[in-house]
């Protein structure tokens, strides 16, 4: 199973676009700590999102105790930077792989890149008015590409 791995995310929309994207394709969502919004019953029903009872999330209280966590698991991280060089179709992804994306409106701490130097990877953008995708549509393009090299999508309609 791949995972999806929102770091600081900001915006409730995205998260909810993203938890879909991870319930319709039976992935586990991990969010981490600091949101910059509640998730609470009351917060989820208002935004319609009915389907999150349907979703395989873990929370992280922060990056270091998500770090800790994936480090006892298996699967490469990879992270989505609009700075890297090498493009989601240069990466070989494989079952149990994590999808890390950072908040909408800085991206990935730049510490990261300190501790875990490879893994960095962007989508192509030809465009030259805007300085990224919307998180959700980042993370949708990324994750079927990746589902696409996994072989046990194979098959699927």
């Amino acid at each position: 199973m791949l995972r999806i791995v929102l770091v600081h995310p900001e915006i409730p929309q995205n998260t909810g676009n993203i938890a879909r994207l991870c319930v319709v394709n039976d992935l586990q969502l991990h969010l981490v700590h600091p949101l910059g919004y509640r998730i609470d019953d009351r917060s989820l029903r208002r935004a319609g999102m009915d389907y999150w009872n349907h979703l395989d999330l873990v929370e992280h209280e922060n990056l270091d105790a998500f770090l800790a966590y994936q480090k006892e698991k298996e699967g490469k991280l990879w992270f989505l930077s609009t700075s890297a060089s090498q493009t989601v179709w240069d990466a070989r992804f494989q079952e149990g792989d994590w999808l890390v994306f950072g908040a909408e409106s800085r991206g990935l701490p730049e510490r990261l890149r300190g501790l875990i130097p490879d893994g960095w990877i962007t989508l192509p953008m030809r465009g030259q008015f805007v300085r990224s995708l919307n998180l959700s549509s980042a993370a949708a393009a990324t994750t079927y590409e990746a589902l696409r090299q996994c072989t046990s999508i194979q098959g699927l309609k």
